[in-house]
C-alpha cells in the first residue's frame, strides 16, 4: 500500500508539469500559426499595394484619355495621341506563341525526366533546366539580340517569307528583330517553370495509379 501511494504521489506531482507543458505548447503552435498567417497575408498585402500604386500612377492617364488609350491604335506625342492597342495586341501574342512554342518542349522534357530518364542523365538534364531558371532575364534579351536576331534575319525569316508570305506574321523584310525573334526568347525564359512544374507534379502522381493503368492493360506510353 505503502507503494501504490508512492507511486499515486508521483503521478500527481507530474500533472501540474504536464498541464504546463501542454499550455506551452499550445501557446507554441498559436504563435506559429499568427506568425505563418501574417507572412500570408504580407503576400496579400504586397500584391493589393502593387495594384494600388499601379492605378494611383496611371489614374492622370486615364483621366485625360479614358478608354482611348486602351482601344487607341495612334501614338503621336506632338499631337497628344496615345493608343496602346499595338502594344497589347503584341504583348498577347508574342506570350501566345512563346508558350506555344515551350508548352510541348517543356511538358515533353519534363514527361522523359520523371518517367523515362535513367537517374543520372535525369539528374544532369534537371540541373541545365534550373540552370537556366538561374540566367538573368537581361542575358535572355542581349542573347537574343546579338545572336538570334542575325540568325533569323540570315537563315529563318527569308524562308518563311520565301514559303510563309501569305500569313501576315510572315509578311515584311527579314529584320531578326521582330515577333518571332520575342517570342522565341520567351519561350526560352519559361521552358524552366514549366519543366519543374510539371515534373513535381508527374513526381507527385500516387504510384498506385501507375500500377492500376499497367494492371488494366495499358501500355507504358498510355498509362503515362
Amino acid at each position: 500500500m505503502a507503494g501504490e501511494a508512492g507511486v499515486v504521489s508521483a503521478s500527481e506531482r507530474d500533472i501540474p508539469r504536464r498541464r504546463t507543458r501542454t499550455r506551452t505548447h499550445a501557446w507554441a503552435d498559436a504563435a506559429h500559426h499568427r506568425l505563418l498567417q501574417s507572412l500570408a497575408l504580407t503576400v496579400v498585402a504586397t500584391v493589393l499595394l502593387i495594384a494600388w500604386e499601379t492605378l494611383r500612377g496611371a489614374l492622370p492617364a486615364i483621366r485625360a484619355f479614358g478608354w482611348r488609350f486602351l482601344i487607341g491604335t495612334d501614338w503621336d506625342p506632338v499631337f497628344d495621341h496615345f493608343g496602346a492597342l499595338p502594344y497589347l495586341y503584341d504583348t498577347l501574342l508574342s506570350s501566345a506563341l512563346a508558350l506555344a512554342l515551350a508548352l510541348p518542349l517543356g511538358l515533353g522534357t519534363a514527361i522523359y525526366l520523371a518517367e523515362l530518364a535513367p537517374p543520372r542523365l535525369g539528374s544532369l538534364v534537371g540541373f541545365m533546366v534550373e540552370l537556366l531558371a538561374s540566367i538573368p532575364s537581361i542575358v535572355y534579351g542581349l542573347w537574343g539580340l546579338f545572336v538570334l536576331a542575325p540568325f533569323l534575319r540570315s537563315w529563318v525569316e527569308p524562308w518563311l517569307i520565301a514559303h510563309g508570305g501569305f500569313l501576315p506574321l510572315f509578311r515584311g523584310a527579314p529584320f531578326g528583330i521582330g515577333m518571332l525573334n520575342a517570342s522565341l526568347v520567351l519561350g526560352v525564359m519559361i521552358l524552366p517553370t514549366i519543366v519543374s512544374i510539371s515534373r513535381e507534379i508527374l513526381v507527385a502522381m500516387p504510384r498506385a495509379l501507375r500500377e492500376s493503368a499497367l494492371a488494366l492493360g495499358a501500355t507504358r506510353a498510355e498509362a503515362i
